[in-house]
């Protein structure tokens, strides 16, 4: 439409017409954002997999990992993790429930065998001693180990340590990303509009890499210098 527009011009500086008919006329595409830097999920499995709990901390160290499981197992956000409370948790029936926000819905996910074990030991044995060192009254599930209740210094903590282990992570939200184009490539669009919470299927559909597959073709396929 811009070179439509210039050639309108020129026609009519040339006085091959009175005036420039499309010069108003815009054309508004859809933007779709390209899906970049995902992890792969044998990388999603060696972050987890390479997160030491034997160093450090302990009770930091323990939580931290059973953080990054549900980021990388069930996909949660960093406001999950925050608002996440020990009632969530339905051990004896191997599932955690994520409450709806208003812009997520709510559901209630499979949690992994290892993850039921950890989860276990957290909540009777970990989460109490942090409880009982921090001095604090609270069902959050997730606690950090000073005086504030917000996990914010704690995932920056675990950002950094997992660029160590893997260069091309970037953040939690990355993370999300990676799980969500790999459900799709197991699940259909409904499922994994459920596991993500997506209160949109637009939302899910935003994730679909077929099409930039078949612009990739593409290009490879029609570009002079392929």
């Amino acid at each position: 439409m811009s070179n439509l527009k210039i050639y309108f011009n020129y026609l009519t500086e040339e006085n091959y017409r009175l005036e420039n008919i499309i010069q108003n006329i815009n054309i508004k595409g859809v933007k779709q954002e390209v899906i970049h830097n995902l992890l792969t999920q044998y990388e999603l499995e060696d972050l987890y997999q390479s997160y030491n709990t034997e160093t450090g901390n302990p009770l930091a160290r323990k939580r931290n990992k059973i953080m990054l499981g549900l980021l990388i197992y069930q996909g949660l956000t960093t406001h999950n993790l925050q608002q996440l409370q020990v009632e969530n948790v339905q051990l004896y029936k191997g599932k955690i429930d994520i409450l709806g926000t208003k812009k997520s819905n709510g559901r209630l996910l499979e949690l992994k065998p290892w993850q039921l074990m950890e989860l276990m030991e957290y909540i009777n044995e970990v989460r109490p001693r942090i409880l009982e060192q921090t001095n604090k009254e609270t069902e959050q599930l997730f606690l950090p180990l000073g005086s504030s209740l917000k996990l914010q210094n704690s995932l920056s903590k675990i950002t950094k340590e997992l660029k160590q282990i893997n260069h091309k992570f970037i953040d939690a939200k990355q993370i999300r990303t990676s799980v969500i184009v790999n459900w799709l490539k197991q699940h259909n669009l409904r499922k994994t509009q459920y596991l993500a919470g997506h209160r949109y299927i637009s939302s899910t559909e935003r994730y679909q890499q077929d099409d930039l597959e078949n612009l990739h073709k593409t290009i490879n396929t029609f570009h002079p210098f392929s």
